[in-house]
Order: C-alpha cells, then sequence, then structure tokens
C-alpha cells in the first residue's frame, strides 16, 4: 500500500503522485477525504483574500471623518482600484498552480496579504499620507482578489466532474463570504481599542466617539499568519496537476471561454462591483442612514448563495437556473428605479436595500452557476476533443482537468473587473446627472443581453 492509500492524512504525502477522482472506488476509499481536506482548508484562506480584497468598502466611507478630505469621485475610485488590480492578477493567478503546485501557491498568495493590511494600518494614522499612497495600498488589497483564481483553480483539479458545481461553490461561495465578514467584523473593529500596546491611537470625533480605523486592517493580521501556517503543512498538491503556461494558453481560442466570461461578468461582476460600491452609494442617496450598520447584509446572502448555485446547477442543470436567474436580475434591476430619490427629495430606503439584497441573491446564484457550467462545459468539450484525436482516456482526462482550470481561473479575471466598472460607473453617472439611475440602465440592459445569450447558446433546443 502506497503513502496515497493510507487513511491517515499525517501519512498523505505533500506531492501526491496518484489521483484519479473520476474512479469511483479510489474517490469511496481515499480521494474524497483528501479534497475535503484541501478544500477545508481553502475556504480560510480564500475568505481572507477577500476581506483584504475589499478593505477599502469599509475604510473609504470612514477616511474623512479621521483628517481626510478626498471627494466623492476619489473615495469611489479607492473602493474601486483593487478590482482593477485584482482582475489582472487573476489571469497569471490561474497559471500558477500547475506551475507551483496548489500547496505553495495558496500559503504564497496567502502570506503576501500581511504587506498591504500593515501598510493600510500605518497610512489611516497618518493625516498627511497622499491620495497616491492610499491608490498603491488599494491596489496590493488587490491581490487578495486574485487568490480566487488560484484556490479556485486549486480545488478544481482535486474533485470528479459530478461534484464540481458543489465543490466550487463551497470554495467560492463561503470565500465570497469574506466580504460581509469583513463589513461586519470591520465597523465592530474600529469602535474598540485592541492594538494599544502597540502604540496605536484612536481617533477623537466631532460626536465624542473614537475610531481606531487602523484595526479594520490590522484585525486580519493574525488570521492570515494562521491560515498561512495551514495552507503550508496542511494542504497537498498534484502531481498530475502540472503543466507550463504554453500547456494552459490554447484554452484561450476556445469560443466557449469568451462567452462564459461575459456571463460570469454579469453574476459575479454584479457581486464583487455592489459589493464595493454599495455602502458609498447609499450613502450619497440616503445620508442619513447608517450603513455601515447595515452594509454586510448584502454581500453575505450572496456568498451563501453562491454554494446553492453550484448545488442547485449540479441538480437542475446549470443553464437552466443561470437563465432563469438572469431574468430575476433584470426584474430587480428595474424595480431599483422606483426606490431612488429625486433630485434629493424622497426615495424609499427599505425598498431600496431590500432590492439590492435581492440582487446580491442573484448575482450570487449566478456566480455559482455559471461557474458550473464553466466546469461541464470544458470538461466534456476537452476529453471529446483529445479522443478525437487519438489520445487515450488518461491523456484526455489529464487535458480536460488543465484546460478547466485554466479556464476557471481565467474567467474569473473577466468577472472580477465588475468590482471596477460599478463603482465608477456609479461615480460616474453622480457625477454627471446626480443619480445612479444612469448606471442602473447600463445594467439593466446588460442583464437582458446576458439572458438572451444564455438562451441562444445553450439553452434553446438544438444547442450544443
Amino acid at each position: 500500500m502506497t503513502d496515497t492509500t493510507s487513511h491517515h492524512a499525517a501519512k498523505t504525502p505533500k506531492v501526491i503522485k496518484d489521483w484519479r477522482p473520476e474512479e469511483e472506488a479510489f474517490w469511496n476509499q481515499q480521494g474524497q477525504r483528501v479534497a475535503r481536506r484541501n478544500l477545508w482548508i481553502s475556504v480560510p484562506c480564500l475568505l481572507l483574500g477577500f476581506c483584504v480584497w475589499m478593505l477599502f468598502s469599509a475604510v473609504a466611507v470612514n477616511l474623512n471623518k479621521v483628517g481626510f478630505s478626498f471627494t466623492t469621485e476619489q473615495l469611489f475610485l479607492l473602493t474601486a482600484i483593487p478590482s482593477v488590480s485584482g482582475a489582472i492578477l487573476r489571469v497569471p493567478y490561474s497559471f500558477m498552480v500547475p506551475l507551483f503546485g496548489g500547496r505553495r501557491w495558496t500559503a504564497i498568495s496567502t502570506v503576501f496579504l500581511l504587506l498591504p493590511c500593515l501598510w493600510l494600518g500605518f497610512a489611516v494614522q497618518n493625516p498627511e499620507t497622499s491620495f497616491s499612497t492610499f491608490l498603491i495600498i488599494a491596489l496590493l488589497c488587490g491581490f487578495g482578489g486574485a487568490n480566487f483564481a488560484s484556490s479556485m483553480s486549486n480545488i478544481s483539479f482535486f474533485f470528479p466532474k459530478a461534484r464540481q458545481g458543489g465543490a466550487l461553490g463551497i470554495n467560492g461561495g463561503l470565500g465570497n463570504l469574506g466580504v460581509s465578514v469583513m463589513q461586519l467584523v470591520a465597523p465592530i473593529a474600529v469602535s474598540v481599542s485592541l492594538f494599544g500596546l502597540f502604540g496605536s491611537e484612536g481617533k477623537s470625533l466631532a460626536n465624542g466617539s473614537t475610531l481606531w480605523l487602523q484595526n479594520a486592517a490590522w484585525i486580519w493580521v493574525p488570521f492570515l499568519a494562521i491560515a498561512t501556517l495551514a495552507a503550508w503543512f496542511g494542504m497537498n498538491d498534484i502531481a498530475s496537476s502540472k503543466a507550463s503556461i504554453r500547456q494552459q494558453l490554447p484554452v484561450l481560442k476556445r469560443g466557449h471561454l469568451w462567452v462564459m466570461s461575459v456571463l460570469y461578468l454579469a453574476a459575479f461582476g454584479s457581486f464583487i462591483g455592489f459589493s464595493a460600491g454599495f455602502a458609498v452609494l447609499t450613502k450619497t442617496q440616503f445620508p442619513e442612514v447608517e450603513i455601515m450598520h447595515y452594509a454586510f447584509f448584502g454581500p453575505f446572502i450572496g456568498a451563501l448563495a453562491r454554494s446553492c448555485g453550484g448545488m442547485l446547477s449540479d441538480r437542475l442543470g446549470g443553464v437552466r437556473v443561470t437563465l432563469v436567474n438572469y431574468v430575476l436580475m433584470a426584474v430587480f434591476a428595474a424595480l431599483l428605479f422606483l426606490t431612488l430619490p429625486v433630485n434629493g427629495q424622497g426615495g424609499h430606503f427599505v425598498a431600496f436595500f431590500a432590492l439590492f439584497i435581492a440582487l446580491f441573491l442573484t448575482a450570487g446564484l449566478g456566480s455559482g452557476s455559471t461557474y458550473q457550467m464553466i466546469a461541464v462545459i470544458f470538461r466534456k468539450t476537452t476529453a471529446e476533443r483529445a479522443l478525437a484525436q487519438g489520445k487515450t482516456a488518461e491523456v484526455a482526462q489529464r487535458e480536460a482537468v488543465t484546460d478547466t482550470a485554466a479556464a476557471l481561473g481565467f474567467i474569473s479575471s473577466i468577472g472580477a473587473i465588475g468590482g471596477f466598472f460599478i463603482p465608477q460607473a456609479f461615480g460616474m453617472s453622480l457625477a454627471m446627472t446626480g443619480s445612479p439611475a444612469g448606471a442602473m440602465k447600463v445594467f439593466l440592459l446588460f442583464y437582458v443581453l446576458c439572458a438572451a445569450i444564455t438562451f441562444y447558446v445553450y439553452g434553446r433546443k438544438g444547442a450544443k
């Protein structure tokens, strides 16, 4: 009996050379246990990555309270910039697991996030810190968003095709939960002195309260250190996942990759974009509301819905779930116009908040269902192509898994762009018209377009 067949996690080698998840006997005897252990270590690492990625959605709204004087457009830009770097970096990150191994890369990418957290904690304590410095820190926070591509790519190697939706839904959904965890924890952390022993001082506000804004960044430091150690000592690398960048690049020629990129952008792009800009947007429309008391609800619902979207798609079919989802997103976006203030008057915050919760819910469901579609489509089409070329079943399976991982990572980078465009669209619409309605019209049309694409390419009778 080899090490890989041992029933004790301690005897499982760091680099697994024999990995056959599609074989039922292998999966039941040992594969399932190893896959689940790697999944449940991956989840908190990814969750912390999202916490760091969305830090500025909680920090930006408080910067002017502690002595800064940034404009509304500058604050929107700070919430949007991490999504730019996160989206761009997801492209190279999607290739890192086959190059370095999932265990090594998870640990490396997690420990790096200590840099923006530590730096931001010092920067917010000095009112002389320039806007350009905050932009650099915001760009570094984007590395947390890039972790999604490598994390999802890594987990896809561990699970068989029939369980891809559920596994990726859990990893992505609970990872996405980091947005709401951060928006829930940060307001609490900044209200108490947590790091006074290290010389950390709070800022006295006009209402007599004290704000320790640095805590929003520093609170994650010990958890990042623990997660790094857990990944290094508890996860595994799969030898068969090794592939050069040259071997992964052909996936970019697939038409399905670009179609699914558009669909994923509408779903996950909405989730991350709304997560980044919702608090600042609400502050401009309903200034009397202390939105940071409620902002975490939307990302929380969306993250949980992502896991459900993956599992529902495994049972009902990803195409069906995705199509219905985009129709609902279009309906909710249309109803949102009825809740906005006009010339600073009127508006219905409760209805506004409820519809945004519905958009977070559907964005999460759509993120899970589209990811399930990607995994199924690329595993099936790549394997069929390889077999048609006369390759063995083993080679076809290996190419299918590699192509799927590369596609998941690359498409995730496209989706992350929504985290930049949505806050920027809100900012531009407000600057030009004083209302976010212009931006919402664009989103509405995009959701309708995605419903049409889903139906035409995958849902209609006779679609491949």
